[in-house]
């Protein structure tokens, strides 16, 4: 892989768990530090980026001991769709899943929470993305407990019943899940894209006003809006309670959308190249295999390869 021409501190967009966590003190924005990048310089470095991964992936493909799971969450209108999109726009779809949770089905409720996230972690040599993931059920349910009615859950009979000490056993539940498939060799990267109230509320705007945009409007985005401050709470809680050194959560400000998906190339970049990725050697029993068909299908032996 090429050297990255930008040179940014990626542990300013980082957080593992240690010391506290406060939501209002991560930006939103390009931070002052970063200001004077232009667009096309952003979009330059990323196109390279996009084929770094291309390159890395194809090594971890064939590789098959380690995996890669991307994990990203925000709130509506925060940009998850594009950042898939634009980032992960090289890589081999062969060895690339793509699943977004939405609402809990029947079937999915009446199991455990943590279930119809664990049967989609990727297998050995392949890279999947979550757009949103098991981190809903210590948001979206915390935010809206009466969701935990529909859960068959022992001892939960009315929202009055729900108290912290349930999230704290799901944050250490969370943890230990992501702890065990980091043993097993999945790679873990969390993406919280922290967008502004303000800056959600201009993306809202553009989905009413322009027409080509309409589909995306929902009126449940309206609603949920309404809750922002027990989402930034809930989100809040959730990072503290879960990131750790092996699977961190990177705060990456989303109000400038190519500013973000810079951020995240370079994370999943420099995260891969901690990798001893390597194309598997090739045995002798492999080689003479190779030298037969060869001259199979060209009708000359073979040249034998000479040691310097």
């Amino acid at each position: 892989m090429q050297e990255a021409n930008m040179k940014l501190d990626l542990t300013h967009f980082t957080y593992d768990g240690t010391g506290p966590f406060r939501i209002q003190d991560w930006d939103t924005d390009i931070p002052k530090t970063e200001q004077g990048l232009s667009e096309a310089e952003i979009q330059t470095e990323i196109a390279q980026n996009v084929d770094d991964l291309a390159q890395a992936q194809s090594k971890l493909y064939a590789q098959k001991r380690y995996s890669l799971l991307l994990i990203f969450q925000g709130l509506d209108a925060a940009g998850k769709d594009g950042m898939i999109r634009h980032v992960m726009s090289g890589v081999n779809p062969q060895g690339t899943t793509v699943v977004s949770f939405k609402q809990p089905t029947p079937e999915e409720l009446a199991h455990d929470y943590l279930w119809r996230t664990r049967v989609a972690f990727p297998q050995a040599g392949n890279i999947t993305i979550f757009n949103r993931s098991h981190y809903e059920e210590v948001l979206v349910d915390r935010v809206h407990p009466e969701n935990l009615l529909l859960e068959h859950l022992p001892h939960i009979d009315t929202v009055a019943d729900v108290t912290p000490k349930l999230w704290k056993r799901r944050y250490k539940d969370i943890r230990h899940m992501e702890s065990m498939a980091s043993r097993d060799g999945i790679v873990i990267e969390k993406f919280f894209l922290h967008m502004s109230k303000g800056e959600q509320k201009k993306r809202f705007l553009d989905r009413i006003e322009q027409p080509d945009k309409n589909w995306k409007f929902s009126e449940a985005d309206i609603r949920e809006r309404r809750y922002w401050d027990d989402y930034q709470q809930a989100y809040q809680e959730a990072i503290a309670g879960t990131a750790t050194k092996k699977a961190p959560w990177h705060i990456i400000p989303a109000d400038n959308k190519w500013f973000g998906r810079l951020i995240v190339s370079k994370l999943i970049l420099a995260r891969l190249a901690t990798l001893p990725l390597a194309y598997p050697t090739v045995t002798a029993e492999q080689k003479a295999g190779l030298h037969a068909a060869l001259e199979e299908l060209t009708g000359q032996k073979p040249r034998p390869t000479t040691k310097n």
